[in-house]
């Protein structure tokens, strides 16, 4: 239009690593990190940032390197995403469950410069290292993180390690009157997760400055978080950038609780102790708190905010959860959409409905937050919209600015991907007719029976509603009648009992029939470090039973 100008004045590239300088300026003596004995102020932690990034840049580090982490949550980790992209980096968050080959591989795929690793996996990573050194030339520099509250281990003698740095020495050469680098271009990368685990072969999901920037607003909206939160750490801030709040809850000046090792006393002590008003977690951290003992749970100092998602949880569980005190905020999203990118909006107008009821709406997915455009349940082959009766199933998809970039140096997945004009999820869902999408399986673990489709989702919610079970994942077990049956996987509480047949019992009397699991097995699950159940490793289990059955037997 006639008389605009778009120059430095009206245009800055949008990039979250400005809300640490905001943080900074409004709240430079307010705690922004605590761990165990270490605190550290905003001021203190914008410095610290400045400093690391000054001594990247010092080591050769140039825009769109890769730095690679492999930590838990500890505040070295939280300073890393500020203190790489302001050195023009790209920060490469590694899952700490990986093992010394996975790791190796992912240092390779991502041509990562740099690898700061926690003491507590300093054996993990230089077996990466190791493996590294019989096939590469140059491997990334190591740096280690200290524990301060405990004396630092040895290095064992390898031929990978090509510097003796540590974090604190690291900071030591930075400079305060760094020049931070700020992206020209926002839509330039800023992280570089690998997804989660849940399926056999994880590929690079590439986050933009923008993306992050858009995905830390809607995570502040969409949690309500108010200015100065206090935020404890259960979400792996490996994870999606701890679903982009490592980034928004600078964004309010508030306090990072970091929680190393995730247990129920963990949890509530820490809400006791800091007056934690938000937190996040797999449904398995809900399923934690629900059945945590008597002698690890306290009353809580006042409502905490919980986000959940990564996977779909039982009404049960939410109920439980609010009866302790809790207001679970459900979300959807996928690592390729920064997290969260779907929220179960609560109206008004359901206060009065019975709480039952409340439990199953909250369930669902919900609706887009403020950064997605628009999501849509598509038949995949037309891309048809599905109609909004709740029974007709499509794959969700999700069309929007905190939707990836692409997969790194996977330009065919990424194509793929976003065939149509839209982010495919793999997730199958249904629309209500408000609108609210309701997940009902992963494409892959739909369990199909005798022509008829089955939700493992509405499976798994009944059993977890059984008195006796503390977690259950329902899979596809091969048949030779009915094509596949469900297969339960299931763990029981401490103290509680239940046969293959009452279980199989109980799921009868609380669904259809050909819905009930015909198999049974008890076990612990494998769980991917987000609290997904690795779902893949199951279905492996359950086709090595074999078929159920050989002859036309009636469900």
């Amino acid at each position: 239009m006639e008389g605009s100008i778009k120059c430095s004045a009206n245009y800055v590239p949008l990039t979250p690593i400005t809300f640490l300088d905001r943080a900074a300026v409004i709240y430079p003596d307010s705690v922004s990190l605590v761990h165990g004995d270490v605190k550290y102020t905003w001021k203190q932690t914008r410095q610290r940032c400045v400093r690391l990034a000054s001594a990247l840049a010092q080591l050769g580090i140039a825009p769109r390197h890769v730095v690679a982490v492999l930590a838990p949550n500890v505040p070295v980790m939280y300073e890393l995403h500020f203190g790489v992209p302001m050195a023009g980096a790209v920060l490469c968050t590694l899952n700490i469950r990986h093992d010394s080959s996975t790791v190796a591989v992912l240092l390779k795929h991502s041509g990562a410069k740099f690898l700061f690793v926690d003491y507590e996996f300093l054996h993990i990573a230089e077996g990466a290292l190791k493996i590294l050194s019989n096939t590469s030339a140059k491997l990334p520099q190591l740096v280690l993180i200290p524990d301060h509250d405990r004396q630092v281990p040895s290095r064992s003698n390898t031929n990978s390690t090509s510097a003796n740095l540590d974090y604190d020495s690291l900071l030591a050469m930075g400079k305060l009157d760094f020049d931070i680098r700020r992206p020209e271009d926002e839509w330039e990368p800023i992280s570089l997760n690998y997804t989660s685990g849940t399926t056999s072969s994880p590929k690079g999901v590439i986050y933009s400055h923008r993306g992050a920037y858009l995905n830390s607003l809607a995570t502040i909206l969409l949690n309500e978080m108010p200015s100065m939160p206090v935020y404890l750490w259960t979400v792996p801030m490996f994870h999606c950038n701890g679903w982009c709040l490592t980034w928004g809850v600078a964004a309010q000046g508030g306090t990072n609780v970091c929680l190393r090792n995730v247990s129920a006393g963990g949890i509530f002590s820490n809400i006791a102790k800091y007056k934690v008003t938000h937190m996040g977690g797999a449904p398995t951290v809900l399923n934690m708190i629900i059945n945590a003992p008597a002698s690890n749970q306290r009353r809580l100092p006042g409502k905490v905010v919980i986000m959940t998602g990564a996977a779909p949880p039982p009404p049960h569980v939410l109920f439980k959860m609010d009866e302790l005190g809790f207001r679970v905020v459900h979300s959807y999203g996928l690592t390729e959409t920064y997290g969260p990118g779907i929220v179960c909006t609560w109206k008004p107008e359901w206060d009065s409905l019975p709480q039952e009821v409340q439990a199953k709406i909250k369930a669902r997915q919900g609706l887009n937050h403020l950064g997605i455009e628009e999501i849509d349940v598509k038949d995949p082959v037309t891309m048809k919209s599905m109609p909004p009766d709740a029974r007709s199933i499509g794959e969700v998809m999700f069309r929007g600015n905190t939707v990836m970039n692409g997969y790194l140096k996977n330009i065919k997945a990424t194509k793929d991907a976003f065939n149509g004009g839209w982010f495919r999820s793999g997730d199958l869902g249904v629309r209500h007719p408000d609108g609210y999408i309701e997940l009902k399986d992963r494409s892959k673990d739909i369990i199909i029976s005798g022509g008829e489709n089955i939700s493992s989702i509405e499976v798994e919610s009944v059993l977890f509603s059984h008195p006796a079970v503390l977690e259950a994942a329902v899979v596809a077990r091969p048949d030779d009648y009915w094509g596949e049956t469900p297969c339960a996987f299931v763990k029981l509480k401490d103290g509680h009992e239940a046969s293959v047949d009452e279980i199989i019992k109980y799921c009868r009397d609380n669904l259809p029939h050909y819905m009930a699991p015909r198999t049974v097995v008890f076990q612990d699950l494998p769980k991917t470090s987000t609290g997904k159940t690795q779902k893949y490793v199951l279905r492996e289990k359950a086709k090595a039973l074999g078929s159920m059955s050989n002859s036309k037997s009636k469900l």
